[in-house]
Parts: structure tokens; C-alpha cells; sequence
């Protein structure tokens, strides 16, 4: 078969598209390159930065927010401690007319003609009508023979 020979009209065809208009690689233009393509938006970047302050000042008010917690709790043991270790100065320099067993209770009172603290083994609800002595603790000999204040 012998070839076709292009007319003259086919010869002359002039792309109607301008040069300038047309992209050799469409698809790594930053913008959408005809009407149909998918719209493309630069990244807001303020709001970017907004959404991860606001994520970091979460996450650190819950730390702070653990951190007082423990700090409360750290608070209340040494509260403990500290009425723990006053109740058992002022049992040690009370008269004790009995030797104290470990983990029994006692109860510490206070004279009240004189202020002398006392060690009892007689409970609040046993004296009767009449109470001779105010009742400041009632608490329990540990075996570190240190005093557990069960209720002061």
C-alpha cells in the first residue's frame, strides 16, 4: 500500500491551545490545571499551629492536674504522719501504768484537773456518766512501736 501523503490542510493545523497555557507536567503544578480537577488549597498554617498549641495546653493541664493530685495525696500522708508522730510524743510522755501490747487498741486522754496525759485501755463509751479524763485518741500500738491513730 502506498503511503498517504498528509493534505495541505492537514499540514497547516495550528493548535488552537496557547503555548503559554499548556503544562508539560500537569500534574505537579501546586493548582488545579483545568476545571474538572480536584481543588487544591494551600495549608492554613496559623490553624495548623492553633490545633497544636491547643492539643498542648491539654495535654499539659492533665499533668498538672495529675501533679496536684499527688501533691494532695503527698499532702494528706504527711498530715498523717505528722498527727501520727505528735499523738505518739504525747503517749510516750504520758503515764503509762501498763506494759502495751502490739496491735491493741488504746485510748489516749487528758487529765483534766491537771493536763497529764494518760494512757488507757478503758474505751470513751465504758467511764460511764461521769468522765474523769477528755479523750483526745484512740489508737493502736504497731510492731515498729510506733502508734496508728485509728480516731482522734
Amino acid at each position: 500500500m502506498a503511503k498517504k501523503e498528509k493534505t495541505a490542510e492537514e499540514q497547516a493545523f495550528i493548535n488552537p491551545i496557547d503555548k503559554d497555557k499548556v503544562a508539560e507536567t500537569p500534574g505537579l503544578l501546586p493548582y488545579a490545571h483545568t476545571a474538572g480537577s480536584a481543588v487544591i488549597r494551600p495549608e492554613d498554617k496559623g490553624r495548623i499551629r492553633g490545633n497544636a498549641m491547643t492539643a498542648m495546653y491539654d495535654q499539659t493541664d492533665r499533668q498538672m492536674e495529675q501533679l496536684r493530685k499527688q501533691m494532695e495525696t503527698l499532702m494528706a500522708q504527711a498530715k498523717s504522719l505528722n498527727e501520727r508522730m505528735t499523738v505518739s510524743e504525747m503517749i510516750y510522755q504520758a503515764d503509762i501504768p501498763f506494759q502495751p501490747v502490739i496491735h491493741h487498741y488504746y485510748h489516749l486522754y487528758q487529765r483534766k484537773s491537771d493536763g497529764v496525759h494518760l494512757l488507757s485501755m478503758i474505751a470513751p463509751s465504758e467511764w460511764g456518766r461521769k468522765k474523769p479524763y477528755e479523750h483526745i485518741a484512740t489508737v493502736r500500738l504497731l510492731g515498729d512501736h510506733t502508734w496508728e491513730v485509728i480516731e482522734s
